[in-house]
């Protein structure tokens, strides 16, 4: 039985916020709670854990290497976890975004809810095997996918590359450089990573076989362990993350959703929210017509006189 089972999986949830700030108050906004509520939720599952999740005193927040394990159990609980039912009557808006294993979305939601309280920001988990099905039958409205996908009948707008790294033992002679090449591996034992939603599993392997993988940097990071160390690999190519959309289902929520991600600014005209900001004022119109007035006749020093007359002699 697992150590989690037994903890609600909104504590799990607030923790992971916590974990992927490491900042408290940030957290705490992003999530829509109060800083002393979320405190003390961190505190009560440290009681109950009997460990310290966060190192006491560090600024800025950083995690204790429990606090690291803990965070890759739990997002593998919340990415399991059956999502609460929406009641029929919910008829509030909403706004549905799926995200694959790697990509951390706590920023967006954060500024999302700065902007749109009222609107809710459903984030769900998809693996990867499902990012293209998830848009295409309306799981989501969106999804942060890891390329290739089939961009037929679909929007999307590149993100990040994402740097590939080899993930060995703590204790390999892989261990001592910065970054290799794949001529560097030709004689390990190279574990097949190509699904990224059973990486865990791949790190259970080259752990226990003292072997090797190649996978994004976000996905070693998501299941990184004490007893294993990742370095950089220098010729292979990099994958790359985007927001994809079907075109059919372009909202005014997503394109605000689009500009989040983008970084424009609340006021941007670039956005459906700043469009109505900023609607063109009509120019005032007199309330009568003035009649234009003659220029006045100019006058002369010596009396007024014709200039286009001459005198006769």
């Amino acid at each position: 039985m697992s150590r989690l089972e037994s903890i609600d999986v909104t504590s799990l949830r607030w923790f992971v916020a916590v974990a992927e700030e490491l900042h408290f108050a940030r957290a705490a906004r992003g999530l829509g709670i109060s800083r002393q509520r979320l405190s003390a939720t961190v505190i009560e599952l440290e009681e109950e854990l009997g460990t310290k999740l966060f190192v006491p005193g560090a600024q800025p927040t950083q995690l204790s290497a429990d606090g690291e394990e803990l965070l890759v159990e739990a997002r593998a609980i919340i990415a399991a976890a059956v999502p609460e039912p929406v009641e029929e009557s919910d008829t509030a808006e909403r706004l549905r975004v799926g995200f694959v294993p790697g990509v951390t979305v706590t920023k967006w939601e954060r500024i999302w809810a700065d902007r749109f309280p009222d609107i809710r920001l459903e984030l769900t988990p998809v693996p990867m095997k499902e990012q293209e099905s998830a848009l295409r039958e309306g799981t989501v409205d969106m999804c942060f996918v890891r390329l290739p996908i089939e961009r037929e009948g679909l929007s999307a707008i590149p993100l990040y590359q994402e740097v590939p790294v080899v993930v060995v033992p703590k204790d390999h002679p892989i261990a001592v450089f910065e970054q290799v090449a794949t001529k560097d591996l030709t004689e390990e034992r190279m574990q097949d990573a190509s699904d990224l939603d059973d990486a865990a599993m791949t790190m259970e392997l080259v752990a226990a076989v003292s072997g090797a993988a190649i996978v994004p940097h976000s996905i070693a990071r998501l299941h990184s362990r004490k007893d294993l160390v990742y370095r950089l690999v220098t010729d292979v190519p990099s994958t790359e993350i985007v927001l994809a959309w079907p075109v059919d289902g372009t909202t005014e929520l997503v394109e605000e959703f689009v500009g989040v991600v983008r970084g424009r600014s609340e006021r941007s005209t670039r956005s459906p929210s700043g469009q109505q900001a900023k609607k063109p004022q009509q120019a005032k119109k007199p309330k009568h017509p003035v009649a234009a007035k003659k220029p006045a006749a100019k006058s002369r020093q010596g009396g007024a006189k014709n200039p286009g007359k001459r005198r006769g002699r």
